[in-house]
C-alpha cells in the first residue's frame, strides 16, 4: 500500500507540474510564437538529458535510426500542435486533445505491432471517439483548426508511443528520449530561418520569427522548462513504483489540474457538452488502462 500512495503522489503531483507548464507557455506564448515556445521546451531537455549521458554513457545495440527519428519527429510535430492550441484555446481543452493518445496509442499497437484488443479496448475507442465529438461540436462547416491540431497532437503522440514500444528493445531510454528533444531543439531552428520565405497562414502553428525573451517572458521559459522536467522526471518515478494502467488512470488528473490553472488565467471554464465530451474521454483513457 506505501508503494501505492507514494506512486498516486508522484503522478499527481507530476500532472500539476504538467498543469504548470502549461500555463507557463500560454503566458509565454503572449510574447513569442509557439514554434519559440516548442525550442525553448526542448532545450532544456536536451541539456539535462545530454549531462546525464554524459555522466552515463548509453547502452543499446542501436539499429532502428530511421524508426528513432521518426519517434522524435512525431512527437515534435505533435508538440507544435499542442503549444499551438495551448496560446489560443482554453488550457483545460488543449490537455484534453493530448490525453485521447491512449486511445489511438492503442489502435496503432493494433495495427503496427499486432497487439490483441479486448472487447473492453474497442469499446473504449468508440467510446473516445464519440468523446472527440462533443468536443468538437462539428456544424456544418466541419472542424475548426484548433479542433484538427487537437486531433494531430492526440494522434502524432500517439504514433511517437507506439514507436517506443519497439524502440525500448534497441536503445536506451534516454537515447529514446533524446531523439524527441534533439528533433525537438533543431526542428524550430530549420523553420526559423524557413519561415522567413513562407507566407501561409494555415501553416502558422508551425511557422515564426525568433525573438529574444526579455523581463518577465524569461521568468516563464525557465519556469516552463524547469516545470516541464520535473513532471517529466516525477512520471518517470511514479511509473517505477506502480502499475502502468493504475498511473495511466492517475495521470487524467492533469486535464482538472489544467482546468482549473486556466480559468486562474482567464480562460471560460467549459461548456456542459464539452464537459460531457471531457468525461468520456477520460472514461475511454481509462478503460484502455484496465483492457491492459
Amino acid at each position: 500500500m506505501r508503494q501505492i500512495n507514494q506512486g498516486i503522489k508522484y503522478m499527481l503531483i507530476a500532472s500539476f507540474s504538467f498543469a504548470i507548464m502549461g500555463a507557463f507557455a500560454k503566458l509565454a506564448s503572449q510574447s513569442m510564437s509557439s514554434l519559440e515556445v516548442v525550442f525553448f521546451r526542448n532545450v532544456f531537455g536536451v541539456a539535462i538529458v545530454g549531462f546525464a549521458i554524459f555522466k552515463k554513457p548509453m547502452v543499446g545495440k542501436g539499429g532502428k535510426p530511421f524508426l528513432l527519428f521518426f519517434r522524435g519527429f512525431m512527437g515534435f510535430v505533435a508538440l507544435l500542435a499542442f503549444f499551438y492550441n495551448i496560446a489560443h484555446i482554453s488550457l483545460g481543452d488543449a490537455m484534453t486533445w493530448s490525453k485521447t493518445s491512449p486511445v489511438f496509442t492503442a489502435i496503432f499497437a493494433f495495427i503496427f505491432l499486432k497487439e490483441r484488443l479486448s472487447i473492453m479496448g474497442w469499446f473504449a475507442i468508440v467510446v473516445g471517439f464519440v468523446g472527440i465529438v462533443f468536443i468538437t461540436q462539428p456544424s456544418g462547416v466541419g472542424f475548426s483548426k484548433y479542433d484538427l491540431l487537437g486531433l494531430f497532437s492526440g494522434i502524432g503522440a500517439a504514433l511517437a508511443y507506439t514507436s517506443i514500444r519497439e524502440l525500448k528493445n534497441y536503445y536506451d531510454t534516454r537515447a529514446i528520449v533524446l531523439s524527441f528533444m534533439g528533433v525537438g531543439t533543431f526542428g524550430p531552428i530549420i523553420l526559423f530561418i524557413l519561415s522567413k520565405y513562407i507566407n501561409i497562414p494555415a501553416l502558422d502553428f508551425m511557422l515564426g520569427e525568433f525573438v529574444i525573451p526579455s523581463g518577465v517572458v524569461w521568468f516563464y521559459v525557465v519556469g516552463m522548462g524547469l516545470s516541464a522536467t520535473l513532471s517529466q522526471l516525477l512520471m518517470t518515478k511514479a511509473y517505477s513504483l506502480e502499475k502502468a494502467g493504475l498511473i495511466g488512470v492517475v495521470s487524467y488528473s492533469n486535464i482538472l489540474f489544467s482546468i482549473i490553472v486556466g480559468v486562474m488565467l482567464g480562460d471560460a471554464l467549459p461548456s456542459f457538452v464539452t464537459s460531457i465530451g471531457i468525461v468520456l474521454i477520460v472514461f475511454a483513457g481509462i478503460m484502455v488502462a484496465k483492457s491492459k
